[in-house]
């Protein structure tokens, strides 16, 4: 992902900035999704795997990025406060 755009992008929700997703979190998540364990802040059931997503700086709010797109939505960001063993 651009630098640049990184650097303007903020959460919707709570106006902090976003940072990369960590590998080790990515991965963490992607296990709670194969689990059928993770909803969306909408109540959606999380179906595919994150590739690559933006987290924000209170680590509570997951964004994807689908083909280099931040998807910033409200709705579709994953709380990461259910998620289990979540630091």
């Amino acid at each position: 992902m651009d630098r640049r755009l990184l650097d303007i992008l903020c959460c919707p929700v709570s106006k902090s900035p976003l940072g990369l997703l960590q590998t080790v979190d990515r991965d963490h998540i992607n296990k709670c999704i194969a689990a059928g364990n993770v909803k969306t802040i909408d109540g959606v059931v999380v179906q595919a795997p994150l590739r690559a997503g933006l987290i924000s700086t209170d680590r509570k709010i997951v964004y994807r990025i689908e083909d280099d797109i931040p998807l910033l939505l409200p709705e579709d960001g994953i709380g990461t406060l259910q998620l289990p063993d979540w630091s």
